[in-house]
């Protein structure tokens, strides 16, 4: 896609020393551009092939609600702690820079059985990895995700089992 990679500017050392930040928020302050990645990313085949969305908080959460309203899908979300009302379910999960949890409220996923994992950012895949086991442990399937980003250096996409496309692999 033209564009988009001089849309996402670096921020090194955030959100701390040794992480260079990919941030994302230039692309929609360019309605065309964004435009282009929704429709770009909605038609990708693993959407197409799923029941529903996961977008993952806080940016997977502005793609995602695009790609449900390009695709008439579902979106579901997964959240931090504290976030979402319900019974909940949580897996824990590394970053580059820490620990976090996610958690889904356990009746979103009642409905569906297939889902596609939307995020920005593909950087060592721990976050998609939480997500992906949390619809496992319901019994339901993963059937791949897509990010607008992917570091490629940092071997995310080898921590799974599903397909995933990236839109820009950096």
């Amino acid at each position: 896609m033209k564009n988009l990679e001089s849309l996402i500017r670096t921020y090194n050392d955030f959100p701390q020393k040794g992480i260079a930040f990919k941030d994302i928020l230039g692309i929609m302050q360019d309605p065309e551009v964004f435009r282009e990645l929704i429709l770009k990313m909605s038609s990708n085949k693993v959407i197409k092939g799923s029941e529903a969305i996961i977008s993952i908080e806080a940016r997977g959460f502005i793609f995602g609600s695009a790609i449900s309203l390009q695709t008439s899908k579902p979106m579901i979300v997964a959240r931090k702690p504290g976030k979402l009302p319900g019974e909940l379910i949580k897996e824990n999960y590394y970053l580059e820079y820490g620990k976090s949890t996610l958690s889904i409220q356990k009746e979103s996923l009642e409905k569906f059985n297939s889902y596609v994992i939307i995020d920005d950012l593909l950087a060592t895949g721990g976050t998609i990895e939480c997500v992906a086991n949390l619809i496992r442990k319901t019994g339901k399937q993963v059937v791949g995700s897509v990010t607008v980003i992917e570091l490629v250096e940092l071997k995310g996409r080898c921590r799974f089992d599903f397909p995933v496309d990236s839109i820009l692999s950096i």
